[in-house]
C-alpha cells in the first residue's frame, strides 16, 4: 500500500485555520480526534509562547462550544476543544482514511501522514475537492526506504519511548503510563511501537545478513 504525505491548507472559515494563521509560531499537535457531520471533539497539545492567550481567543469562536485545559506548562497547554464545525476532520473520515494521531496544525496547514489502499487515496482527493479545501501532495511512496525506515508518528513515539524509559532494564515507565503521559489510547500507543519495532528489528536483521554475505569465506 502506498505511503502518502500531504499538506492540507485549512480552509479559512475553519476556526482552528485562522487561529493558527493568526498566531503563526503556535503549533496545534491533535492527539486524538473525532467527528460526525455536525460536531467534533479533539485532545490537541498547544505549543505557543503563550498559549493563555491562544485558549482565550479560541473560547471567543462561535464553532467553539468548549474549550477544557487539563495541563499547564512552560509554553503549552494540554486542552479539549468540542467544535461544531469539524469540516476538515469530517472531510477526511468521509473518504474511509483512518485519521492517524498525531498530527499537527500549523500556520494554516495540516500534515497528514498515511498508509492506505490506492483508492482510498484517490477518494481522499476527491472528498477535499468536494469540500473545497486545497491540498498539495508531498510524497507518495510503495513503500519506505531504508533511510526513512519510521514514520514520523512511529519515530515520535519511539524516541518518547525510550526517553521516559519504557525500554530501560528494568523499566522505568509501564506501556499503560507511557500511552497516559502522552494521552493516546494504551492499544494505539502498542500497535504503533510494534510496528515500529518490526520494522527497525526487520531492517537490522536484513543489513547484518546482507554483511554476513559479503564476508568472504577463509580456510583455516
Amino acid at each position: 500500500m502506498p505511503y502518502a504525505k500531504l499538506t492540507i491548507t485549512v480552509p479559512e472559515p475553519v476556526w482552528i485555520g485562522e487561529i493558527s494563521r493568526s498566531y503563526s509560531e503556535a503549533r496545534f499537535r491533535v492527539l486524538a480526534a473525532t467527528a460526525n457531520d455536525s460536531t467534533g471533539v479533539a485532545r490537541i497539545e498547544l505549543i505557543a509562547s503563550d498559549p493563555e492567550a491562544v485558549c482565550e481567543e479560541m473560547r471567543e469562536y462561535d464553532a467553539v462550544t468548549d474549550l477544557t485545559v487539563f495541563e499547564t506548562g512552560a509554553n503549552r497547554n494540554r486542552i479539549q476543544v468540542e467544535t461544531t464545525m469539524p469540516l476538515l476532520l469530517t472531510s477526511i473520515q468521509t473518504s474511509g482514511v483512518p485519521i492517524e494521531t498525531p498530527f499537527e496544525v500549523s500556520d494554516g496547514e495540516m500534515i497528514l501522514e498515511t498508509t492506505i489502499p490506492q483508492h482510498r487515496l484517490s477518494k481522499l482527493g476527491e472528498q477535499l475537492d468536494e469540500f473545497g479545501i486545497p491540498y498539495s501532495v508531498e510524497q507518495i511512496k510503495q513503500e519506505i526506504e531504508s533511510d526513512e525506515l519510521l514514520t514520523d508518528r512511529q519515530q515520535w513515539l519511539l524516541h518518547e519511548a525510550i526517553d521516559q524509559g519504557y525500554y530501560d532494564t528494568p523499566r522505568r515507565i509501564t506501556l499503560t503510563e507511557l500511552a497516559n503521559e502522552l494521552d493516546i489510547a494504551a492499544s494505539t500507543c502498542c500497535e504503533v511501537l510494534h510496528r515500529a519495532e518490526e520494522r527497525v528489528l526487520k531492517e537490522h536483521v536484513r543489513e547484518a545478513r546482507k554483511t554476513q554475505h559479503n564476508v568472504p569465506a577463509r580456510a583455516d
